[in-house]
């Protein structure tokens, strides 16, 4: 009779084992991290300012070069890729940044665009020759952040949360199979920042992209997230849902029962 063997299990998209990062030999920013970050949904990490949050996030797609550990995506250490090799595989990784990274100049459904550049040969790329479907799929994308109309208009011309949209499609656009949010709500106001959390809500559930999202609110990660990491001092000291984050819990994460004033 044969035998079933159990089918192999995938990779984690975004796993880190062991993850260090010295921005002063001696001074670890991080140290050893190691976590597989769900595969769906939203997760947001919280904890104190310099406790490595946006080091994290930033590590993860090389933007910062961690000092020792690795970085899986898909199975892909991502540490020891050439800068052309981890070009490809950026690719598959939207970012969306605290000051939305537009370029000022240029019109919303160019930044948008903007987005598909690294699927473009170079000729193409330097002049902007976009594929039909690609600017269908901007169309598509502008529409569902709520900005269609904005299309022509030069990004300095908008607020803040209109920015963080433009800067949000501009990411999808990418079709990445993770979404990396470093503080997207931390220069908006509390109205536009719920916005931005449900804007980043629907896509992971509509577009099934899971999302990693560095975030100060801790009101708005109870809310918004289904797994929650706590750091402190360069280390993860919770890791669960959100129900699980009790006044013990946040007191470890933030130093004391004052963290809230």
């Amino acid at each position: 009779m044969a035998v079933t063997q159990p089918a192999a299990t995938a990779p984690a998209t975004i796993e880190v084992r062991g993850l260090i990062k010295e921005y002063r030999r001696g001074t670890p920013v991080l140290r050893g991290i190691s976590i597989a970050f769900p595969d769906r949904g939203i997760t947001a990490v919280i904890g104190p300012s310099g406790t490595g949050k946006s080091t994290l996030i930033r590590c993860i797609n090389r933007l910062v070069e961690p000092t020792a550990g690795e970085i899986l995506f898909h199975g892909v250490d991502l540490v020891r890729l050439s800068r052309k090799a981890l070009r490809q595989h950026r690719r598959r990784i939207g970012m969306v940044f605290q000051e939305y990274n537009l370029v000022e100049r240029l019109t919303v459904m160019e930044n948008v665009l903007s987005g598909r550049l690294g699927y473009l040969s170079s000729w193409k790329a330097f002049l902007r020759r976009y594929p039909p479907q690609d600017i269908a799929m901007a169309w598509d994308l502008l529409d569902t952040v709520g900005l269609a109309q904005y299309a022509n208009q030069r990004a300095d011309a908008l607020s803040g949360g209109q920015r963080q949209r433009v800067g949000i499609a501009r990411a999808v656009m990418q079709q990445p199979d993770i979404l990396l949010a470093d503080e997207p709500t931390s220069s908006l106001d509390p109205k536009t920042s719920v916005e931005i959390m449900e804007l980043l809500s629907s896509i992971t559930d509509t577009r099934h992209i899971p999302v990693i999202v560095n975030i100060h609110n801790v009101p708005l990660a109870k809310r918004f997230a289904g797994h929650v990491i706590g750091m402190a001092g360069g280390a993860i000291v919770y890791e669960g849902p959100p129900g699980g984050l009790t006044d013990d819990q946040l007191n470890r994460i933030y130093g004391g029962e004052n963290w809230q004033e």
